[in-house]
């Protein structure tokens, strides 16, 4: 089982918050493209698995041109093993979905659409810079199940500069009226360098008090629950049966190839990612393709040792909800790393911000955090890291 992800840089325009890179350069589509079908072709030993997932991110992949979805799709179907129980997923902006967009991906083959609605209010996405506004987004979720599609998911923001508690319970009320079958929630981050964080640099936006953005994330994990969904990793939370399977694969150790510029991939013990440029991209898939290089020659490489690969299961492991099983977790890294992290988880076991659950068929229980240590996971986190 395996997962292909692709990434997509091109926007309209670009967010104040966004730090993935993208470009609003879209003359280089057709090249781009081109480079990453080469680079798909050419990796297509290092993914023997079967594919069961594909997602196709950015950036704002629904700018592409459809015959771009299809060009990369039959790539993929002539070089892997793609499985007919395939999970698609497209990402989107609300703006560039219309009816015919929409029966173009359909088919591709894309059964997952990704929406980037962030917030329901307009004043908020004027703020953001998003594209759409509020009746647009409610607008596109429409189309889509219009057009058949029964696997939709939202991306919203909490913690806006100046959101109050209110307008954001309203926004989980129309993220839920809207009937879509999974929601990803993040609280705003202000990434250096962004736009954002120069505007608060700059005192031109305040950033929200922690104790609101916890009780905007308290709310929206009760009224989601309240409403049938499944708190699974802790931005996401799905139906049942509408867990994102291509996100899960980079919490339990899936193998995925990412292509793309900037792109990364985790296959075996080996971490990859490509340069952060489109140009020099398209230059290192070319001199990959003309000179017949070793793949790490045009990319960046890190063989990750096994104190690096347990911290990266301490962190992908707690944020879901099944945590991480004891028995595996010494299975892999050995009997010291199992009671190095049960040391370290002790003294959050005595605050019940971490809890063991006795589970058929973990004879050493699993570790997870509780519905308090929700709140707190960054550091519970941290703390289980092993450090030199």
């Amino acid at each position: 089982m395996a997962g292909i992800y692709i990434h997509i840089p091109f926007c309209k325009q670009r967010c104040i918050y966004c730090d993935f890179y993208s470009t609003t350069s879209q003359e280089k589509e057709n090249r781009y493209i081109e480079a990453v079908c080469t680079e798909l072709e050419l990796r297509k030993q290092s993914l023997p698995d079967p594919v069961h997932t594909i997602y196709i991110g950015g950036g704002t992949p629904s700018l592409l041109n459809p015959a771009s979805v299809k060009q990369l799709k039959d790539c993929m179907d002539r070089n892997y093993r793609v499985m007919p129980d395939l999970e698609f997923t497209v990402e989107a902006n609300p703006d560039d979905i219309s009816p015919e967009w929409l029966e173009a991906m359909s088919r591709t083959g894309v059964n997952r659409i990704s929406m980037g609605v962030q917030t329901f209010h307009d004043g908020h996405l004027k703020l953001l810079r998003r594209r759409h506004n509020s009746e647009r987004a409610i607008q596109a979720v429409h189309l889509c199940q219009e057009h058949g599609f029964r696997n939709i998911s939202i991306d919203l923001i909490y913690g806006l500069p100046e959101q109050t508690l209110e307008e954001w319970k309203t926004d989980v009320a129309q993220a839920i009226a809207l009937n879509v079958q999974h929601l990803s929630a993040y609280a705003l981050i202000y990434e250096e360098n962004t736009a954002l964080w120069r505007m608060r640099e700059q005192n031109k936006v305040q950033e929200a008090d922690e104790e609101l953005s916890l009780s905007m994330f308290e709310y929206l994990i009760t009224e989601l629950k309240n409403n049938g969904f499944e708190h699974y990793e802790i931005s996401n939370f799905g139906l049942p049966g509408f867990h994102s399977r291509h996100n899960s694969s980079y919490w339990n150790d899936t193998p995925y190839l990412g292509c793309g510029a900037s792109a990364h991939s985790f296959i075996g013990m080996e971490r990859m990612y490509n340069t952060a440029n489109i140009d020099q991209y398209i230059k290192d898939i070319t001199r990959y393709r003309e000179e017949n290089l070793p793949y790490n020659e045009v990319c960046h490489c890190e063989v990750l040792d096994r104190y690096e690969h347990y911290n990266d299961r301490i962190i992908t492991g707690l944020r879901t909800a099944t945590g991480l099983d004891l028995e595996k977790l010494e299975q892999d890294f050995g009997t010291e790393l199992k009671n190095y992290c049960l040391k370290m988880a002790a003294p959050h076991l005595k605050e019940n911000t971490l809890q063991i659950t006795e589970e058929n068929g973990h004879p050493q229980g699993v570790l997870k955090l509780s519905h308090r240590g929700l709140f707190l996971s960054d550091g519970i986190m941290s703390d289980l890291l092993w450090v030199d």
